[in-house]
């Protein structure tokens, strides 16, 4: 199959690329707590902003105790200039409340559960279940959601479409780690505009469905 090769293929090439924030943390051992509070964070934000900012949280904040005592102010100030900084940092406050009063104080570890925490939608929950839980999981953002339909591999207007058919289509064995491929790949070489066709690894298996200019 095709999407073997495409697989084997980035599996060696993304390793020279820049890591994803929350793949990078979980290759360094963090806990669940700084994984799901780096994955909301890390929503429409850079991953350079990103990472700043998760350093200066978990300087002051260990744990959901700590996220409990902080204030609003402080934590908005930590965390700038993240996307929706202001959002976000009310959405972290929320999360030991209803992590306490709904999860017996613990991360649960499916979607339809984590999806129920303040800041956390299906690409984030599935990004979770993956770096910190190790589960199967297919998180779908805009990178994954524009290559998978620039290759061919599905034909679909929205991220959660791209979700659902590759959830019956994509190999299982290939779930945990497409997301990471292809967000570095998506920021390297397949970027939304005029991406590098020219010295892309896989040109020969893309159909470069919509791509009205290449480098």
């Amino acid at each position: 199959m095709e999407i073997d090769n495409i697989y084997k293929i980035l599996e060696k090439e993304v390793v020279n690329y820049n890591v994803p924030i929350v793949d990078l943390m979980k290759a360094r051992g963090n806990s669940s707590f700084k994984i799901l509070i780096a994955t909301i964070l890390s929503a429409r934000t850079k991953d350079e902003t990103t990472s700043r900012a998760v350093s200066r949280l978990f300087s002051k904040v260990k744990n959901f105790e700590d996220l409990e005592n902080i204030s609003l102010k402080k934590l908005e100030k930590l965390i700038y200039p993240v996307g929706f900084y202001k959002n976000k940092a009310k959405q972290l406050k929320k999360l030991p409340i209803v992590i306490k009063e709904e999860f017996d104080g613990k991360i649960p570890s499916e979607i339809d559960d984590l999806i129920r925490l303040p800041g956390v939608g299906r690409k984030t929950a599935n990004l979770v279940m993956t770096a910190a839980f190790d589960k199967h999981a297919i998180t779908v953002d805009t990178h994954v959601h524009r290559i998978m339909n620039r290759l061919g591999y599905v034909k679909t207007k929205t991220p959660f479409e791209t979700e659902m058919i590759l959830r019956k289509k994509l190999p299982k064995k290939y779930w945990k780690n497409i997301n990471y491929f292809l967000v570095a790949f998506g920021q390297t070489i397949c970027s939304p505009v005029s991406p590098h066709c020219s010295k892309c690894p896989i040109r020969k298996y893309c159909k470069r469905v919509n791509v009205k200019s290449s480098r």
